[in-house]
């Protein structure tokens, strides 16, 4: 890590995206498509070398024993570095896969509950909410009440009981369920075991307990 710190000491030459890609391009010696007179050059400790021929850079990469790379084909002269290009493309690559898994597990998943839901739409929502824990998403699980559904609360939180309870063995819950406006909501993080894909089907046997109902002409009145 500590060649890829130092060459990120020289951005505004190095031009190389933090993301993981990069338009360095590696200058073969004996690739005749290159059209270059005069570089300015970089060594491999990132010391400034200043204004030499492209053949003198060329020279100078050999003796360390290592690649010549340019680094910034916009600059006037360009810019070349003398480094191991190979380790380049592998710290990189590193770092984009890292990138991506981190990016991955803070992305947030939203799963809606209801009141009155039935247990094929419970056990639906639920195997939702399980396959995005087996993506490493974060899940977040919303009761919405509507009209007099407010009046019953206590339902709503008995419902999110149900769904922590079967979520439990495959995520950890941030904290306590909120009620906030309308709605009740409560975040999970994929547990690290979490990424079978039997989990779903485990958690679904084993949610058999009904769901709490309102009176039908309470779920059908509005606010």
């Amino acid at each position: 890590m500590l060649f890829y710190k130092t060459l990120c000491g020289f951005c505004r030459y190095c031009n190389i995206k933090r993301e993981g890609t990069s338009i360095a391009k590696l200058l073969k010696p004996n690739d005749r498509s290159i059209q270059l007179t005069q570089v300015r050059l970089i060594g491999v400790d990132g010391a400034q070398l200043g204004v030499v021929s492209y053949d003198r850079a060329k020279e100078l990469a050999a003796e360390a024993g290592e690649d010549l790379v340019l680094v910034s084909d916009r600059s006037v002269p360009p810019v070349v570095r003398i480094m191991n290009f190979g380790k380049l493309r592998y710290e990189q690559k590193k770092n984009l896969k890292q990138q991506r898994r981190s990016t991955a597990v803070q992305k947030v998943k939203e799963v809606k509950f209801r009141i009155n839901i039935d247990q094929h739409d419970y056990e639906t929502k639920l195997k939702h909410a399980l396959d995005f824990l087996a993506k490493k998403f974060r899940v977040k699980v919303t009761l919405a009440m509507r009209g007099r559904e407010m009046a019953h609360q206590d339902m709503g939180y008995e419902v999110i009981a149900r769904v922590s309870a079967d979520l439990a063995p495959y995520a950890d819950a941030d904290g306590k369920p909120k009620l906030l406006g309308r709605n009740i909501s409560v975040n999970f993080a994929p547990k690290p075991e979490t990424g079978r894909r039997s989990a779903a089907g485990d958690a679904l046997t084993g949610s058999e307990s009904k769901v709490p109902q309102t009176g039908k002409d309470e779920n059908n009145a509005e606010a």
